[in-house]
């Protein structure tokens, strides 16, 4: 079960393609640098390597409940410890209360190696990350200097308490409940499903963020308040008072990341659970939305690294396993099963795919970075433009395709992947939430014709294409002709994409939403595609200077040019499906299913 980082080939897409000198000039980043950011990689991946990876499948044997209190997986409370001690949990963390204010660039890259390592341990600074940001965005600045300093340094973790058994990804039925009383605080009563990290022994307080109702507050998503829900109450001086009245009440049995215990919480069972408004009222779910798009770019991450872990697995196994002759051989010696081009292809499939979306993610991350930071306002607008545009892509391409990829590492094992000893079906269990939790693919689709698409009449969409086709230009100009030439045909079909969602979705939006997932992967592809063509044409530069891993090198230009070989030309057949396959999925009656 050894997970190597890859932390060659995330420096190359952090400097090359990300740009992260210029992330790391950005007003508030000034303490950043290529020099610190080469330390953070070589440290992350001995923790990934060393402390969490070594614990991925015991934990897989899940948390345990008893009593209402939850025991964490063989190993992860240790394992915590040392991450506290070693500072991550602040990483990206505000400054200011105690963290070390890194650009998301850098962030997200330390993030990917404990997505790889260890998925389900990971989620735990993940979420309260999202909790610290959501807190300092809005929180009064009493609640700010009680929780984020013990929150950013990882002594206390966060959890998003958003739905309920009735409302699933309709926010607007929320009933939880939240009373106002005469010292300024609530008492909340309500149940929430689905909380990841919910209830644990890894941190001495759990901070629960909660979506809830005032008395009188308006229906629908306009009525909902957000408000701070501790395990334990806090004392004046910060020290730890009493349990608060909210309780674990089971865990769900899931298909996989077992080492993150999913909570059903329960609040106010015995009267109220005492809970501090963040903000103002009835803009809850305005404030939640604050973390959304780091939580959902941390979600195409975890999506990408475990499809990242699943690939390392299946090269090792075909490096290793010995079966039948090599294909037009004489010889009837058996050979190591990458030998035989199927496996290759298969190979081939997950590294392309994976290296695409590294490059996507790290993009868009230097994109919020940019957004934040950059002092020109019309170059913060462009990035934020960006960052909207492309987080549902890589939420949503990024973890579909992981489902896929880990499913392709199972089938290289062969028989032996079916089998739970191998390790290689924990992570094909474990991707498959990826594309469900944060908004599911239709959801993030949905907003990708919709906000993102159609209500800035596409100009983000192709501003982005153009891009594409003038790295298609250069790659023709370079000799590279097959990626050029599939680069700008995926691009022409994408742009025909984009008028119709702009020719329909005003008028007759079903047409546009039967095909916005394909739009959402045909947009991955080609994106996806134009990052590998960025990255062929600067490993081509590269070659020949002194010092240079050619074999590197040479390595991105042939992935670059299998992924414009075998991906992009899925785009015509999914543009086809889009533009003119519409009526198909809406024309059967319902009583027909």
């Amino acid at each position: 079960m050894i997970y190597n980082a890859p932390v060659k080939e995330i420096r190359f897409v952090l400097n090359e393609l990300a740009e992260l000198t210029s992330v790391c000039s950005l007003p508030g980043y000034e303490d950043c640098s290529v020099e610190l950011v080469d330390a953070i990689l070589e440290e992350a991946a001995k923790f990934a390597e060393g402390v969490l990876a070594p614990i991925n499948k015991q934990g897989d044997k899940g948390a345990t409940l008893k009593d209402g209190e939850v025991t964490a997986a063989p190993g992860f409370k240790d394992a915590w410890q040392q991450y506290v001690e070693s500072g991550w949990v602040g990483l990206r963390a505000p400054a200011d209360f105690g963290g070390q204010g890194m650009p998301a660039l850098v962030a997200i890259a330390a993030e990917e190696m404990w997505c790889s390592s260890n998925l389900a341990f990971s989620l735990a600074p993940l979420l309260t990350l999202g909790a610290v940001e959501a807190i300092h965005h809005h929180a009064s600045e009493e609640l700010k200097a009680v929780y984020l300093p013990r929150m950013s340094s990882g002594e206390w973790t966060g959890t998003m308490n958003l739905t309920e058994p009735q409302a699933g990804s309709d926010l607007a039925q929320v009933r939880s409940r939240a009373v106002p009383q005469e010292d300024g605080s609530y008492l909340v009563t309500g149940q929430k499903i689905f909380i990841t990290w919910g209830e644990h022994d890894m941190a001495d307080n759990i901070v629960h963020l909660v979506l809830a109702r005032l008395p009188d507050a308006p229906a629908g998503v306009k009525g909902i308040s957000l408000f701070i829900v501790p395990k334990y109450l806090v004392n004046a001086d910060g020290s730890l008072g009493a349990r608060n009245d909210v309780r674990c009440v089971s865990l769900e049995h899931k298909l996989g990341i077992h080492g993150s215990p999913t909570a059903v919480m329960s609040f106010g069972d015995n009267g109220g659970a005492a809970g501090y408004l963040v903000g103002e009222a009835n803009k809850g779910l305005g404030y939640m939305f604050t973390m959304m798009n780091h939580a959902r770019l941390g979600v195409g991450v975890e999506g990408m690294s475990v499809s990242e872990r699943a690939y390392q697995k299946a090269v090792e196994y075909a490096r290793d396993r010995v079966q039948s002759r090599a294909i037009g051989s004489p010889d009837p010696a058996g050979v190591a099963i990458i030998k035989h081009p199927d496996i290759r292809r298969m190979l081939m499939t997950m590294r392309s795919q994976i290296e695409a979306q590294r490059a996507l993610a790290f993009y868009t991350a230097a994109a919020l970075d940019r957004a934040s930071r950059h002092p020109v306002a019309s170059e913060a607008a462009r990035n934020q433009a960006l960052v909207n545009f492309l987080i549902p892509i890589v939420k949503g391409w990024n973890t579909e395709q992981a489902n896929e990829l880990t499913s392709l590492a199972v089938q290289v094992h062969g028989g032996m992947g079916f089998i739970e000893e191998t390790g290689v079906a924990q992570y094909y269990r474990d991707a498959r939430i990826t594309a469900i939790y944060e908004g599911t693919t239709g959801i993030q689709a949905l907003d990708l014709i919709g906000r993102k698409t159609f209500s800035e009449g596409g100009a983000t969409a192709r501003a982005l294409l153009e891009e594409a086709r003038a790295t298609a230009d250069k790659l023709a100009a370079a000799g590279y002709a097959s990626m050029a030439h599939n680069l700008q045909q995926a691009a022409a079909e994408a742009e025909r994409c984009v008028a119709f969602i702009l020719g329909s979705f005003g008028t007759q939006p079903q047409l546009a939403a039967a095909g916005s997932v394909p739009f959402l992967k045909l947009m991955g592809i080609v994106l996806g595609g134009w990052q590998l063509g960025r990255a062929a044409l600067i490993a081509r530069e590269k070659l020949g200077e002194d010092g240079v891993d050619e074999d590197f090198l040479k390595a991105k230009i042939t992935t670059a040019r299998f992924f414009a070989e075998h991906l992009l030309p899925q785009v015509g057949g999914l543009a086809a499906a889009i533009v003119d396959g519409a009526d198909s999925v809406l024309e059967l009656d319902d009583t027909l299913f």
